[in-house]
């Protein structure tokens, strides 16, 4: 599998949601710091979660708090930030380019699905509610109760579900386990800087990155399925 710049055409592409779609920075901004002001430690702004974002998400914590964080602490902070997060949830908007980018893809004739690592139950209204779930032949979120994990095995889960190789999808997302996850099941992978994790970090993955959807989307040449 290729980690140029060049992708090979493809017939579907994989969206996150989550700082893909969905443009929550804000929100995610806020929630982090209802956990830091939990814990007594200082409040972060966009470019310094930015600084310590990655996986596993439980270490960016313990450097945003300066403290270790047990099993009961990572609970705790689980509730706080999720709590939060719902509360600032119908003040998210889409990505400017998200319908724009979704129906561009449609009318050059390739297909695509939603796969997020949000909770499936709360995902799907969502997607109604902003009028997209015509545009997905599949969505799938998070099921089970564990946040914080690898994407892959979703993914698997989810390309076979549409019974599709890896080969004939690129994930569109905006953090480096979304490069991950689609290396490890040997799909390609679009990354966009729009989220909530630092350009040089999802540079380092070798993927290509961009910095609008539309860009991302421009950089994937669809093929008829057979």
């Amino acid at each position: 599998m290729s980690v140029s710049s060049e992708l090979p055409p493809t017939r579907h592409i994989v969206w996150d949601w989550n700082g893909t779609l969905l443009a929550d920075n804000e929100a995610v901004v806020a929630s982090v710091n209802a956990v830091c002001a939990a814990y007594g430690a200082e409040p972060v702004d966009l470019p310094g979660w930015r600084a310590v974002f990655g996986r596993p998400l439980r270490d960016s914590y313990e450097r945003v708090l300066g403290r270790e964080i047990d099993q009961r602490d990572w609970r705790a902070i689980d509730r706080v930030y999720h709590d939060s997060y719902r509360r600032l949830l119908p003040t998210c908007e889409l990505d400017p380019e998200a319908p724009h980018a979704l129906r561009e893809w449609r009318e050059r004739g390739g297909s695509q699905s939603l796969l997020s690592m949000f909770f499936h139950d709360e995902l799907v209204p969502l997607v109604e509610r902003f009028g997209l779930s015509s545009m997905f032949g599949r969505i799938d979120g998070l099921r089970d109760s564990e946040v914080g994990g690898s994407k892959a095995a979703y993914l698997d889960a989810h390309l076979r579900s549409l019974r599709l190789e890896p080969s004939e999808a690129v994930v569109i997302g905006d953090v480096t386990d979304d490069a991950r996850a689609a290396a490890e099941v040997g799909a390609e992978c679009v990354l966009v800087s729009t989220g909530v994790m630092s350009r040089a970090a999802l540079e380092s993955t070798g993927r290509p990155v961009a910095d609008s959807l539309r860009a991302a989307v421009s950089r994937i040449t669809p093929t008829m399925a057979r």
